[in-house]
């Protein structure tokens, strides 16, 4: 047999890495009998480890939440992922970088040698681009987070693209992100619609109301989220008619430049959009492609000056 603490350690590892245990698998597992395994679970209670017990058919063990967090196990690779995210969180979420910086201090303590080597290797060699982007606050992030688990009602004050603030009645339904940016996508209450809301705008979140039972979206939320992104990104969006299939098309026009669509048998429509309208002519010229616009037409003399403009510096 095992000598008790390692015993204890991979007993801990196991029940960790699933939600819940029969004593008899937990036995197989670590080549004890069903008494011992008891045994070693009012060790780990006495450690501060929350084991719960369940007797009768169906019954088994599983570590629930206790009132404090107790040192976690992690395998190799684990830690490194742990490591790496916490990096990237505290980019994407604000006010989190000084608690991450804390957490991987302490994990820099722990870890092996090799393990360290790993989890710095992807920050070594990578570099943060400044940006205007604002992060969303952690404590607003986490409150819509789990209003979405919950199914709770929400209200938040939400600045819009204008920076006029209003007030959103909400179905939360999920959130999604794109590596800095966050999107709530909900049930408008008083739209009685669908809507997508940058979290980063959300100023407060004011209220979490009574539950409610969700609402079938229809439709794919993935390719709903990224047509809402791409719709209220830019200050300046157009179509572009392209001769071609989505299948050929999709090789030579690059992925950011927007989003492709059948029109008909022999020709597709390009949607993109930009900040300002010198990137949007840098866009066109980059897709490599006669094109023609279809909207906005009013688009067109705006777009002939930065041409003239282009052509002029060329003589």
């Amino acid at each position: 047999m095992l000598p008790t603490s390692t015993r204890l350690l991979r007993l801990l590892t196991l029940l960790q890495s699933r939600r819940h245990w029969s004593g008899r698998d937990l036995s197989e597992r670590l080549e004890i009998d069903q008494r011992t395994v008891r045994r070693d679970v009012d060790r780990l209670r006495e450690l501060g480890y929350p084991v719960q017990a369940f007797s009768g058919h169906g019954g088994g063990y599983q570590l629930g939440a206790g009132s404090s967090v107790p040192p976690v196990l992690l395998s190799d690779d684990e830690a490194v992922a742990v490591a790496v995210a916490l990096r990237a969180a505290a980019g994407s979420v604000a006010k989190m970088e000084e608690t991450s910086i804390g957490l991987l201090a302490k994990l820099d303590q722990v870890l092996p040698a090799r393990l360290r080597r790993r989890a710095s290797a992807l920050h070594s060699v990578t570099i943060t681009l400044p940006g205007s982007d604002s992060a969303p606050a952690v404590d607003v992030l986490t409150r819509i987070a789990a209003a979405c688990r919950d199914n709770l009602k929400l209200k938040l004050n939400y600045r819009d693209r204008s920076g006029k603030g209003t007030s959103r009645h909400l179905e939360p339904l999920r959130l999604a992100h794109t590596g800095r940016r966050w999107y709530l996508v909900a049930w408008d209450l008083d739209r009685e619609d669908w809507r997508t809301f940058r979290v980063d705008r959300v100023q407060q979140v004011s209220a979490i109301g009574m539950p409610f039972v969700p609402r079938k979206f229809p439709g794919d939320i993935v390719e709903y989220v990224s047509r809402s992104i791409m719709h209220m990104a830019y200050t300046y969006r157009v179509k572009l008619r392209l001769k071609g299939v989505p299948e050929e098309l999709s090789k030579q026009v690059p992925p950011w430049c927007g989003q492709l669509e059948k029109l008909d048998e022999a020709h597709c429509c390009l949607s993109m959009g930009a900040d300002t309208m010198t990137n949007l002519v840098t866009m066109l010229v980059m897709t490599g492609m006669d094109f023609e616009v279809i909207e906005p037409l009013d688009l067109i003399p705006e777009l002939k000056k930065v041409s003239d403009r282009l052509t002029r510096a060329f003589g």
